[in-house]
């Protein structure tokens, strides 16, 4: 898949800049990515790189290359591509390539396709090492997108069970996918499933099949928000060590108590046991409570028993 992306951006990349209409030899021996070795095999992936272009809406055409009208070539005409230009400078246009370049969901590329629509960046740019990988499958975040902006029903085994839900929403946090979804025979509450936990995922071809609620919000929905600072107690947390100043930035009145090789052991204020415990998870495998016991056993508890996030 990653190679399908490549080369489909390197060939709008060319018909774009090269103004003017260009025959499949050209993009052949031109274009990245076209490296067949027969005839048979470039034209199959040619043929199905002009229908995926046209399908996301690029309007590829044939046109004369000379006044002769002898041979036809391919082009991307830039007055039916091209957005209203918003404005933007050089170094504008060159900040939202980076952070373009920068974002990855499950180490693949984003789309850069926008960013050619709105004249490219002034020159080559290069992210180093800064990356924000929002991770999982492409597919898998786009069917649930699908069926959530649809109202069609997901089907997955989550932790051995079989689930039957509505997808109300799909939501990023802290390196996770959560898909917000009530159960079809219990359609309160509604639960939080993460994304990478979810097996044998399914959307059923009816649309339109439940009503989500006015009132309902994503962002408020999964309870890995941080919990509620308080002075009725405190929890040490060992976290790894390149997320405890992320995690000491979330609660006010936070303290970093010591370090070893096994972490950062952090002191955070608490009022409620359940967002605590819920805060934790959010951070996976790298953060673990040590005290009070009363407290670690109540997350012990909490994952032991299956609960949804």
């Amino acid at each position: 898949m990653h190679k399908v992306i490549e080369r489909i951006l390197n060939l709008l990349a060319f018909l774009l800049t090269v103004g003017r209409p260009v025959t499949a030899d050209e993009i052949r021996n031109t274009v990245q990515g076209y490296g067949q070795t027969t005839d048979a095999a470039f034209r199959r992936t040619f043929e199905r790189d002009k229908d995926l272009l046209r399908s996301l809406g690029v309007p590829l055409e044939l046109q004369h290359t000379d006044i002769w009208e002898v041979e036809l070539g391919y082009v991307v005409p830039s007055e039916r591509y091209a957005i209203d230009d918003p404005g933007l400078t050089d170094e504008e246009r060159s900040a939202l390539l980076v952070a373009a370049q920068a974002v990855r969901f499950g180490g693949q590329p984003t789309e850069l396709g926008a960013i050619f629509k709105l004249g490219g960046a002034a020159q080559p740019t290069q992210t180093g090492t800064v990356l924000a990988d929002l991770g999982h499958d492409l597919d898998v975040l786009g069917a649930l997108y699908g069926a959530v902006t649809d109202r069609s029903i997901v089907t997955f085994a989550y932790k051995g069970i079989p689930r039957r839900v509505h997808p109300y929403g799909l939501l990023h946090r802290r390196g996770h996918w959560y898909l917000a979804a009530p159960e079809t025979s219990a359609p309160d509450p509604v639960k939080a499933f993460r994304v990478d936990r979810m097996e044998d995922i399914a959307v059923e071809e009816d649309t339109d099949v439940f009503d989500r609620p006015e009132s309902f919000a994503t962002s408020r929905s999964i309870s890995t928000d941080a919990p509620d600072a308080g002075p009725e107690s405190t929890a040490q947390i060992r976290f790894d060590s390149d997320v405890a100043q992320v995690a000491i930035r979330q609660i006010p009145g936070s303290r970093r108590l010591s370090e070893d090789n096994t972490g950062i052991l952090v002191e955070v204020p608490v009022s409620s046991e359940r967002g605590l415990i819920g805060w934790v998870l959010s951070f996976d495998d790298r953060a673990v409570i040590e005290h009070p016991a009363q407290t670690r056993a109540a997350f012990a508890a909490f994952v032991r028993d299956g609960h949804d996030v």
